[in-house]
C-alpha cells in the first residue's frame, strides 16, 4: 500500500519551477516517460487490497485525508452483505493508515520508493535528468 500511495503522489514543485508546470504523480510520469508500474509482490491476501481499493484507501476528514475507520467499514461490509474477520478489519485498517502516511510524506520532490525494487522509476528517474540536460544545452 505504501508502494501505491508513493507511485500516485504528486511531488511538490522544485524550487524555481516554472508555475505552469504539470503537476503529475508518479505513476503519471512513468506512463509518460513510458515505463511499467512495477509493484511489489505478495504471497497471500490480495483480496484485501482489493477491498481497501474498493472501500477506498483514504476517507474525507476534516480539512484533508484520514484513514479509513471502523463504522465506515461496518457500512460498507451492511452494503455488500458479509462481515470481515475482525483481525481482516484490523488490517484494513493498518493499511489505510500506512497509505495515508506515505501519501504524505511522498510529496517530498526526492522522497525515495519505499520498495526499491523498480526499475521503472530508476528509467524515469534518468528519462528526466537526460531532458532536463537537454533543455540546459540548447
Amino acid at each position: 500500500m505504501r508502494h501505491s500511495a508513493w507511485l500516485g503522489a504528486v511531488p511538490e514543485a522544485a524550487p524555481g519551477a516554472r508555475a505552469d508546470a504539470a503537476k503529475l504523480s508518479r505513476r503519471e510520469r512513468i506512463e509518460r516517460d513510458g515505463g511499467e508500474i512495477e509493484m511489489p509482490p505478495f504471497d497471500d491476501g490480495e483480496y484485501l487490497i482489493g477491498y481497501l481499493y474498493e472501500l477506498g484507501p483514504t476517507v474525507a476528514a476534516g480539512m484533508g485525508a484520514g484513514p479509513v475507520t471502523f463504522a465506515e467499514m461496518a457500512a460498507w461490509q451492511a452494503a455488500r452483505g458479509f462481515e470481515l474477520e475482525p483481525w481482516e478489519a484490523r488490517l484494513l485498517r493498518r493499511l489505510s493508515v500506512d497509505y495515508l502516511a506515505e501519501s504524505h510524506r511522498a510529496t517530498e520532490m526526492n522522497c525515495p520508493p519505499p520498495w526499491g525494487g523498480s526499475v521503472a522509476v530508476r528509467v524515469s528517474h534518468d528519462r528526466a535528468a537526460a531532458r532536463a540536460l537537454e533543455l540546459f544545452l540548447a
